[in-house]
């Protein structure tokens, strides 16, 4: 008990303060734990590419920020959503309610993404996708609390088609998987083709997990087209890629060009089989010191080398601990304002979070090097082109995202 007249200094200080109409100043926590969620692929398709290599990639995210912002620490829990809509929304709903999660990483899976970015942002709780690639997510299901990190399916096409296309009048030809996401890479890559002065002279769709990529490559090939390019993903791209040689494709003077495929991949069939493959990607291992550094202590503990999903989740894990930290909180609404405002360091190349909630970087054109070439265990591909974050992205104009004003 205070005796009269003794007002303790920090209940003097607050009644300045209150009288001055601010508060004092003190960096705002809740629960007195920054909680990111890593919600993924833990077991499924799409694990080497995200999977444990992202939760890892966040902890060491963790680790070199000091394992505390605004003096309180930071956790990272994790689950696998089996890449199903449904589970990952009880997952999201426990995390939110029960686990008292602040941000969500990873969404391995494009449905699962929309889905739980659709109820964090119902919730005001930030999301950063790093595992799924539909332009949709900073299209009309944009959000004020959602970043998306890995590189969308119009990115992939802009930056294979203007990067490797160099010459006006190469013919194409495009062999593409029939959902949504391989349709969008079609449309778009159709259009940009165009726009480039090249020609489109066919393409043909395959059902997703199709084994035999035979006659569908043959009618590329008997096509005349100069650039074939796969509008596909995982297995379906490899099976292609592997019967292609069988085709002598590569070797006969065609460029077979990749939108989407991770290092793993690489290494999952070998040089042998992918060399001459050429495709894009903001990361690759061995691009400087920045990215070699990471990825040696990353592949002490994975035995493999990151991919660019994996890296994503680094860089953003990164870019939102340094937003709390600028924000003086961990507040929903001023750190994604941080975020959107701060320039991102995305291992040496420096990208921004725009308004819709993308994440812009420079991408650079790989092509896979041949065995001969290939100095040193996982050294796969070597750079061909770039393209500016500026030209690789969707602009800000053809935005369908309601926060964007044009």
């Amino acid at each position: 008990m205070f005796r009269p007249g003794s007002i303790p200094q920090l209940f003097l200080a607050a009644a300045i303060a209150m009288t001055l109409g601010v508060t004092p100043s003190r960096a705002q926590v809740s629960d007195d734990v920054v909680k990111i969620g890593v919600l993924g692929d833990e077991s499924g398709p799409f694990a080497d590419a995200g999977g444990l290599g992202t939760i890892l990639a966040a902890k060491m995210a963790v680790e070199d920020f000091g394992g505390k912002v605004l003096g309180k620490p930071i956790e990272i829990i994790h689950a696998n959503h089996q890449n199903k809509p449904d589970v990952a929304m009880n997952i999201a709903r426990h995390w939110i309610d029960v686990e008292h999660v602040d941000a969500f990483l990873s969404l391995t899976l494009s449905p699962v993404a929309l889905a739980v970015q659709g109820l964090a942002n119902s919730k005001k709780k930030t999301v950063m996708v790093t595992g799924a690639s539909t332009t949709e997510l900073t299209g009309k299901s944009c959000s004020p609390y959602a970043s998306q990190w890995l590189e969308d399916s119009y990115t992939l096409t802009s930056s294979v088609i203007k990067a490797s296309s160099p010459v006006k009048g190469n013919k194409w030809f495009f062999i593409t998987v029939d959902n949504a996401y391989g349709l969008a890479m079609l449309k778009d890559g159709e259009r940009m083709v165009k726009e480039t002065g090249g020609d489109i002279v066919g393409s043909v769709r395959h059902p997703l997990g199709s084994a035999d990529m035979s006659s569908y490559l043959l009618q590329a090939q008997a096509s005349g087209a100069d650039d074939i390019a796969l509008a596909n993903v995982g297995l379906d791209t490899m099976n292609a890629a592997k019967q292609a040689q069988e085709f002598n494709i590569i070797a006969g003077g065609k460029k077979l060009l990749v939108f989407s495929a991770f290092v793993t991949d690489i290494d999952a069939i070998g040089l042998d089989i992918a060399q001459g493959l050429v495709l894009p990607s903001g990361f690759y291992w061995d691009d400087n010191e920045q990215t070699r550094a990471f990825a040696k202590r990353f592949f002490a503990v994975m035995k493999k080398m990151p991919t660019n999903s994996q890296a994503t989740a680094y860089a953003a894990t990164m870019h939102y601990l340094k937003a709390v930290q600028a924000a003086g909180t961990d507040d929903t609404e001023a750190v994604n304002e941080k975020m959107r405002s701060m320039p991102v360091d995305y291992f040496g190349r420096v990208g921004s979070v725009r308004a819709d909630g993308r994440v812009t970087y420079d991408i650079t054109l790989y092509q896979v090097k041949s065995p001969a070439e290939s100095k040193y265990p996982w050294d796969y591909m070597k750079p061909i082109g770039t393209v500016s974050q500026m030209d690789a992205f969707r602009p800000l104009s053809e935005s369908e995202c309601p926060l964007v004003k044009k």
